[in-house]
């Protein structure tokens, strides 16, 4: 089963204008799977991933319900048919 990544609007021009991307990976862990993403969609990875390769400070990553913050970070695993949401960061003052 493939993984599928829900993208949020302001990242959608580069995935074609998708809201939704299914990936067909063999991925263990959200690192995986986001390489399968940069694949098809390569202009994502400089507005998720810093140059050091840490997810950027105003991005969230879930997957299911889980933030990967809080958990494994890029090392979470994933399971095929799961859903990895891609959230901006909500600041406010």
């Amino acid at each position: 089963m493939p993984i599928t990544f829900l993208i949020p609007a302001y990242l959608r021009p580069y995935a074609d204008g998708q809201s939704q991307v299914e990936i067909n990976t063999t991925a263990t862990t959200v690192e995986e799977a986001l390489a399968g993403l940069w694949k098809s969609y390569p202009g994502l990875r400089d507005r998720i991933i810093t140059e050091q390769g840490e997810v950027r400070q105003y991005v969230n990553i879930f997957v299911g319900e889980g933030n990967i913050r809080d958990s494994a970070g890029l090392a979470t695993p994933v399971r095929d048919g799961c859903a990895i949401m891609i959230v901006p960061s909500v600041a406010g003052g």
